[in-house]
Protein backbone atom coordinates (compact mmCIF):
# COMPACT_ATOMS: atom_id res chain seq x y z
CA UNK A 1 0.00 0.00 0.00
CA UNK A 2 1.14 3.52 -0.73
CA UNK A 3 2.83 5.27 1.85
CA UNK A 4 2.21 2.55 4.50
CA UNK A 5 5.12 2.15 7.14
CA UNK A 6 4.57 -0.66 9.42
CA UNK A 7 8.42 -0.52 10.62
CA UNK A 8 10.39 2.20 9.23
CA UNK A 9 9.62 5.32 10.95
CA UNK A 10 8.86 8.88 9.25
CA UNK A 11 11.92 10.86 7.79
CA UNK A 12 12.78 14.45 8.39
CA UNK A 13 10.85 16.65 6.00
CA UNK A 14 12.05 19.60 3.72
CA UNK A 15 11.61 22.07 6.16
CA UNK A 16 14.03 20.55 8.82
CA UNK A 17 16.64 20.24 5.69
CA UNK A 18 16.27 23.59 4.85
CA UNK A 19 16.81 24.96 8.74
CA UNK A 20 20.01 22.77 9.01
CA UNK A 21 21.50 25.12 6.01
CA UNK A 22 21.28 28.30 8.27
CA UNK A 23 21.71 26.85 11.42
CA UNK A 24 25.05 28.35 11.99
CA UNK A 25 25.28 31.35 9.71
CA UNK A 26 24.31 33.98 12.49
CA UNK A 27 20.80 34.93 10.87
CA UNK A 28 17.55 35.33 12.12
CA UNK A 29 15.69 31.42 10.72
CA UNK A 30 11.85 32.02 10.56
CA UNK A 31 10.00 28.77 10.27
CA UNK A 32 6.38 30.22 8.84
CA UNK A 33 4.03 27.72 10.69
CA UNK A 34 2.02 28.02 13.69
CA UNK A 35 4.68 26.15 15.86
CA UNK A 36 4.81 22.80 15.26
CA UNK A 37 7.23 22.22 12.86
CA UNK A 38 9.29 24.41 14.44
CA UNK A 39 9.33 22.83 17.62
CA UNK A 40 9.68 19.26 15.36
CA UNK A 41 12.87 20.82 13.92
CA UNK A 42 14.13 21.79 17.44
CA UNK A 43 13.21 18.99 18.88
CA UNK A 44 13.77 16.31 16.89
CA UNK A 45 15.72 17.62 13.33
CA UNK A 46 18.45 19.68 14.11
CA UNK A 47 21.19 18.21 16.97
CA UNK A 48 23.03 21.64 16.91
CA UNK A 49 20.34 22.99 18.92
CA UNK A 50 20.95 21.06 22.01
CA UNK A 51 24.95 22.26 21.84
CA UNK A 52 24.97 25.76 20.82
CA UNK A 53 22.66 28.87 20.23
CA UNK A 54 20.58 29.46 16.59
CA UNK A 55 17.97 32.48 16.61
CA UNK A 56 15.15 29.55 15.14
CA UNK A 57 11.68 31.34 15.62
CA UNK A 58 8.41 30.29 14.59
CA UNK A 59 6.17 32.65 13.11
CA UNK A 60 2.97 31.74 15.52
CA UNK A 61 0.29 32.15 12.45
CA UNK A 62 -2.69 31.77 13.86
CA UNK A 63 -5.63 30.31 11.92
CA UNK A 64 -7.50 33.82 10.56
CA UNK A 65 -3.48 34.52 10.16
CA UNK A 66 -3.08 32.12 7.53
CA UNK A 67 -6.39 31.91 6.00
CA UNK A 68 -6.23 35.79 5.39
CA UNK A 69 -2.90 35.82 4.45
CA UNK A 70 -2.23 38.56 6.78
CA UNK A 71 1.63 39.05 5.71
CA UNK A 72 1.88 42.21 7.25
CA UNK A 73 1.27 40.44 11.37
CA UNK A 74 4.55 38.48 10.47
CA UNK A 75 6.46 41.23 8.61
CA UNK A 76 6.10 43.07 12.18
CA UNK A 77 7.04 40.16 14.38
CA UNK A 78 10.04 39.90 12.21
CA UNK A 79 11.19 42.88 12.81
CA UNK A 80 10.91 43.18 16.66
CA UNK A 81 12.78 39.88 16.57
CA UNK A 82 15.42 41.56 14.67
CA UNK A 83 15.76 44.91 16.73
CA UNK A 84 16.48 42.20 19.56
CA UNK A 85 18.58 39.74 17.73
CA UNK A 86 22.21 40.41 16.04
CA UNK A 87 21.57 38.88 13.39
CA UNK A 88 22.68 39.35 9.71
CA UNK A 89 20.28 38.38 7.55
CA UNK A 90 16.43 36.99 8.08
CA UNK A 91 15.81 33.36 6.06
CA UNK A 92 11.99 32.33 5.98
CA UNK A 93 11.41 28.97 5.67
CA UNK A 94 7.88 27.39 4.38
CA UNK A 95 5.85 24.62 5.70
CA UNK A 96 2.34 23.27 4.69
CA UNK A 97 0.56 26.38 6.01
CA UNK A 98 1.92 28.83 3.16
CA UNK A 99 2.12 25.85 0.70
CA UNK A 100 -1.79 25.31 1.13
CA UNK A 101 -2.57 29.55 0.96
CA UNK A 102 -0.38 29.82 -1.55
CA UNK A 103 2.51 32.40 -0.17
CA UNK A 104 3.87 35.29 -2.39
CA UNK A 105 7.69 34.59 -1.25
CA UNK A 106 8.94 37.30 -3.59
CA UNK A 107 6.70 39.81 -2.15
CA UNK A 108 7.31 38.45 1.41
CA UNK A 109 11.18 39.04 0.59
CA UNK A 110 11.01 42.57 0.23
CA UNK A 111 8.55 43.36 2.49
CA UNK A 112 10.93 41.65 5.14
CA UNK A 113 13.77 43.42 3.71
CA UNK A 114 11.59 46.90 3.99
CA UNK A 115 10.99 46.52 7.36
CA UNK A 116 14.28 45.16 8.74
CA UNK A 117 17.09 46.39 6.38
CA UNK A 118 18.49 43.19 6.14
CA UNK A 119 18.91 40.77 3.44
CA UNK A 120 15.95 38.48 3.60
CA UNK A 121 16.28 34.64 1.86
CA UNK A 122 13.22 32.49 1.30
CA UNK A 123 12.37 28.97 0.74
CA UNK A 124 9.54 27.24 -0.65
CA UNK A 125 9.64 23.98 1.27
CA UNK A 126 6.62 22.24 1.76
CA UNK A 127 6.83 19.92 4.49
CA UNK A 128 5.51 17.14 2.17
CA UNK A 129 8.82 16.41 0.65
CA UNK A 130 12.34 15.09 2.27
CA UNK A 131 14.63 16.83 4.43
CA UNK A 132 17.27 16.70 1.12
CA UNK A 133 14.74 18.75 -0.95
CA UNK A 134 15.10 21.28 1.52
CA UNK A 135 18.65 21.31 2.03
CA UNK A 136 18.86 22.02 -1.99
CA UNK A 137 16.91 24.35 -2.36
CA UNK A 138 18.44 26.71 1.08
CA UNK A 139 21.62 25.84 -0.26
CA UNK A 140 20.89 27.25 -3.75
CA UNK A 141 19.05 30.27 -2.42
CA UNK A 142 22.22 30.78 -0.01
CA UNK A 143 25.05 31.11 -2.39
CA UNK A 144 22.53 32.57 -5.23
CA UNK A 145 22.18 35.45 -2.71
CA UNK A 146 25.43 35.79 -0.82
CA UNK A 147 27.95 35.03 -2.88
CA UNK A 148 29.65 37.71 -4.58
CA UNK A 149 28.44 40.81 -2.46
CA UNK A 150 31.22 40.95 -0.29
CA UNK A 151 34.34 43.68 -1.30
CA UNK A 152 36.37 40.52 -1.97
CA UNK A 153 36.96 40.16 -5.80
CA UNK A 154 35.52 37.13 -7.12
CA UNK A 155 36.88 34.74 -9.74
CA UNK A 156 35.55 36.38 -12.44
CA UNK A 157 36.67 39.63 -11.54
CA UNK A 158 40.27 38.67 -10.98
CA UNK A 159 41.01 36.25 -14.00
CA UNK A 160 44.77 35.59 -15.00
CA UNK A 161 45.63 35.41 -11.19
CA UNK A 162 46.33 32.14 -8.81
CA UNK A 163 42.57 31.75 -6.98
CA UNK A 164 43.31 31.31 -3.63
CA UNK A 165 44.07 27.29 -2.73
CA UNK A 166 40.48 27.27 -1.13
CA UNK A 167 38.10 24.14 -0.96
CA UNK A 168 34.55 24.13 -0.40
CA UNK A 169 32.59 21.94 1.12
CA UNK A 170 28.90 21.49 0.03
CA UNK A 171 26.13 19.63 1.22
CA UNK A 172 27.01 19.20 4.83
CA UNK A 173 24.20 18.87 7.01
CA UNK A 174 23.94 16.76 10.60
CA UNK A 175 21.40 14.87 8.12
CA UNK A 176 23.65 13.77 5.70
CA UNK A 177 27.10 13.17 7.30
CA UNK A 178 28.01 10.56 9.80
CA UNK A 179 28.53 12.22 13.32
CA UNK A 180 32.31 13.35 13.25
CA UNK A 181 33.82 13.67 16.68
CA UNK A 182 34.75 17.27 16.63
CA UNK A 183 32.90 19.86 14.20
CA UNK A 184 36.36 20.69 12.31
CA UNK A 185 37.23 17.55 11.69
CA UNK A 186 36.23 17.42 8.05
CA UNK A 187 37.81 20.82 7.84
CA UNK A 188 41.40 19.09 9.09
CA UNK A 189 41.04 15.90 6.78
CA UNK A 190 41.60 17.81 3.67
CA UNK A 191 43.84 20.35 5.39
CA UNK A 192 46.07 17.24 5.80
CA UNK A 193 45.66 16.72 1.84
CA UNK A 194 47.16 19.72 1.51
CA UNK A 195 44.26 22.36 1.14
CA UNK A 196 45.29 25.74 2.85
CA UNK A 197 41.66 26.80 3.50
CA UNK A 198 38.42 24.74 4.03
CA UNK A 199 35.35 26.26 3.80
CA UNK A 200 32.64 23.73 5.07
CA UNK A 201 29.59 25.84 4.50
CA UNK A 202 27.16 25.57 6.96
CA UNK A 203 29.39 23.63 9.69
CA UNK A 204 32.04 25.57 11.02
CA UNK A 205 32.29 28.43 7.83
CA UNK A 206 30.19 31.69 8.37
CA UNK A 207 28.61 33.69 6.27
CA UNK A 208 31.66 35.46 5.52
CA UNK A 209 33.17 32.09 3.91
CA UNK A 210 29.97 31.87 1.55
CA UNK A 211 30.31 35.44 0.25
CA UNK A 212 33.51 34.65 -0.83
CA UNK A 213 32.54 31.45 -2.49
CA UNK A 214 33.21 32.06 -5.81
CA UNK A 215 36.83 32.56 -4.75
CA UNK A 216 37.39 29.00 -4.28
CA UNK A 217 39.76 26.56 -6.29
CA UNK A 218 37.42 23.67 -6.32
CA UNK A 219 34.09 22.34 -4.51
CA UNK A 220 33.69 19.02 -3.34
CA UNK A 221 30.13 17.97 -2.72
CA UNK A 222 29.71 15.09 -0.27
CA UNK A 223 25.90 14.66 -0.43
CA UNK A 224 23.62 15.12 -3.40
CA UNK A 225 21.89 18.15 -2.32
CA UNK A 226 24.65 19.79 -2.55
CA UNK A 227 24.99 19.74 -6.44
CA UNK A 228 22.75 22.33 -7.20
CA UNK A 229 24.61 24.68 -5.40
CA UNK A 230 27.65 23.41 -6.57
CA UNK A 231 26.68 23.31 -10.98
CA UNK A 232 25.24 26.62 -10.16
CA UNK A 233 28.68 28.20 -8.38
CA UNK A 234 30.77 26.06 -11.57
CA UNK A 235 28.43 28.15 -13.95
CA UNK A 236 28.80 31.72 -12.28
CA UNK A 237 32.46 31.66 -11.38
CA UNK A 238 33.96 28.60 -13.50
CA UNK A 239 34.19 26.67 -10.03
CA UNK A 240 35.27 22.60 -11.14
CA UNK A 241 33.14 20.26 -8.02
CA UNK A 242 33.17 16.55 -7.62
CA UNK A 243 31.41 14.25 -5.35
CA UNK A 244 33.27 12.40 -2.59
CA UNK A 245 32.35 11.93 0.70
CA UNK A 246 35.67 11.25 3.29
CA UNK A 247 35.34 8.08 4.76
CA UNK A 248 38.04 8.13 6.79
CA UNK A 249 36.47 11.45 8.73
CA UNK A 250 33.71 8.76 9.58
CA UNK A 251 34.21 8.16 13.45
CA UNK A 252 35.99 4.94 14.57
CA UNK A 253 36.50 4.22 10.52
CA UNK A 254 39.26 2.08 10.64
CA UNK A 255 37.08 -0.45 12.48
CA UNK A 256 33.98 -0.30 10.07
CA UNK A 257 36.63 -0.81 7.63
CA UNK A 258 37.58 -4.13 9.14
CA UNK A 259 34.28 -5.48 9.50
CA UNK A 260 33.26 -4.69 5.90
CA UNK A 261 36.54 -6.72 4.35
CA UNK A 262 36.69 -9.55 7.38
CA UNK A 263 34.64 -11.88 5.01
CA UNK A 264 35.08 -12.34 1.28
CA UNK A 265 31.91 -10.71 0.17
CA UNK A 266 30.20 -11.03 -3.47
CA UNK A 267 27.09 -9.26 -3.15
CA UNK A 268 26.79 -6.23 -0.80
CA UNK A 269 23.85 -3.57 -0.74
CA UNK A 270 24.77 -0.14 0.58
CA UNK A 271 21.71 2.11 1.59
CA UNK A 272 22.81 5.64 2.79
CA UNK A 273 22.70 9.04 0.72
CA UNK A 274 24.17 8.81 -2.52
CA UNK A 275 27.61 10.39 -2.75
CA UNK A 276 28.69 8.38 0.66
CA UNK A 277 27.11 5.42 -0.60
CA UNK A 278 29.08 5.71 -4.24
CA UNK A 279 32.16 6.24 -2.26
CA UNK A 280 32.20 3.51 0.41
CA UNK A 281 31.34 1.15 -2.97
CA UNK A 282 34.51 2.63 -4.78
CA UNK A 283 36.16 1.72 -2.00
CA UNK A 284 35.02 -2.10 -1.51
CA UNK A 285 35.58 -2.35 -5.15
CA UNK A 286 39.48 -1.55 -5.08
CA UNK A 287 39.66 -4.51 -2.46
CA UNK A 288 37.60 -7.16 -3.48
CA UNK A 289 35.57 -8.35 -6.95
CA UNK A 290 31.94 -7.91 -4.78
CA UNK A 291 28.79 -6.94 -6.46
CA UNK A 292 27.95 -3.42 -4.59
CA UNK A 293 24.50 -1.75 -5.35
CA UNK A 294 23.22 1.51 -4.03
CA UNK A 295 20.16 2.23 -2.65
CA UNK A 296 18.47 5.37 -1.18
CA UNK A 297 15.17 6.73 -0.17
CA UNK A 298 16.34 10.10 -1.03
CA UNK A 299 17.98 12.19 -4.32
CA UNK A 300 19.89 9.49 -6.92
CA UNK A 301 21.51 12.23 -9.43
CA UNK A 302 21.28 10.91 -13.13
CA UNK A 303 25.23 11.44 -13.09
CA UNK A 304 26.15 10.41 -10.32
CA UNK A 305 24.34 7.00 -10.79
CA UNK A 306 24.99 3.26 -11.89
CA UNK A 307 22.66 1.23 -13.56
CA UNK A 308 20.86 -1.22 -11.10
CA UNK A 309 21.43 1.60 -8.47
CA UNK A 310 17.73 1.57 -7.26
CA UNK A 311 15.40 4.64 -5.83
CA UNK A 312 13.31 3.29 -2.80
CA UNK A 313 9.94 5.22 -1.97
CA UNK A 314 8.16 2.41 -0.39
CA UNK A 315 8.37 0.02 2.61
CA UNK A 316 7.38 -2.90 0.87
CA UNK A 317 9.71 -2.07 -1.97
CA UNK A 318 12.53 -2.34 0.24
CA UNK A 319 11.80 -5.37 1.64
CA UNK A 320 11.22 -7.29 -1.61
CA UNK A 321 15.09 -5.84 -2.22
CA UNK A 322 16.35 -7.15 0.71
CA UNK A 323 14.77 -10.30 0.17
CA UNK A 324 14.79 -10.83 -3.69
CA UNK A 325 18.29 -9.72 -3.68
CA UNK A 326 20.36 -12.25 -2.45
CA UNK A 327 23.02 -9.79 -0.29
CA UNK A 328 25.34 -10.98 1.93
CA UNK A 329 26.14 -7.80 3.11
CA UNK A 330 24.05 -5.27 3.91
CA UNK A 331 25.25 -1.53 5.02
CA UNK A 332 22.79 1.10 6.26
CA UNK A 333 21.01 2.28 9.01
CA UNK A 334 19.68 -0.72 11.94
CA UNK A 335 16.30 0.86 11.42
CA UNK A 336 15.65 -0.57 8.21
CA UNK A 337 16.56 -4.17 9.03
CA UNK A 338 13.55 -3.81 11.53
CA UNK A 339 11.26 -4.59 8.26
CA UNK A 340 13.47 -7.39 7.55
CA UNK A 341 13.84 -9.74 10.47
CA UNK A 342 13.92 -13.10 8.22
CA UNK A 343 17.48 -11.54 6.37
CA UNK A 344 20.46 -14.06 6.82
CA UNK A 345 23.13 -12.12 6.03
CA UNK A 346 25.48 -10.01 7.74
CA UNK A 347 24.56 -6.35 8.56
CA UNK A 348 26.79 -3.16 9.93
CA UNK A 349 25.43 0.18 10.90
CA UNK A 350 25.71 3.28 9.35
CA UNK A 351 23.99 6.15 10.99
CA UNK A 352 22.15 8.24 8.81
CA UNK A 353 20.93 10.56 11.25
CA UNK A 354 17.77 11.77 8.92
CA UNK A 355 16.24 8.34 8.81
CA UNK A 356 16.69 7.38 12.75
CA UNK A 357 17.89 10.57 14.30
CA UNK A 358 20.77 9.36 15.96
CA UNK A 359 24.26 10.61 16.42
CA UNK A 360 26.21 8.22 16.72
CA UNK A 361 27.27 5.25 14.60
Amino acid sequence: MKGLRKYISPFAPDQSGATAVFCELGGLVVILDAGGCAGNVCGFDEPRWFDSKSAIFSAGLRDMDAILGRDDKLVEKIGKACKKIDGNFVAVIGTPVPAVIGTDYTALRRMIEKKTGFVAVTVDTNGMELYDDGVRKASLELFRTFTGTDDSASRSETAGTDPLELLGVLGATPMDIVETEAPETIENYYKKKGWQQVSVYGMGAGLDAVRQAGQAKKNLVIAPAGLEAARYLKKKYGTPYEAEYPLAAIPGWDTFWENVMQKERKNVLIVHQQVLANTLRDTIRKESNAKVTVASWFMLDKELKEDGDVHLREEDQWISLVREGGYDLIIGENLFMRAVPDYAGDHINLTHFAVSGKRTI
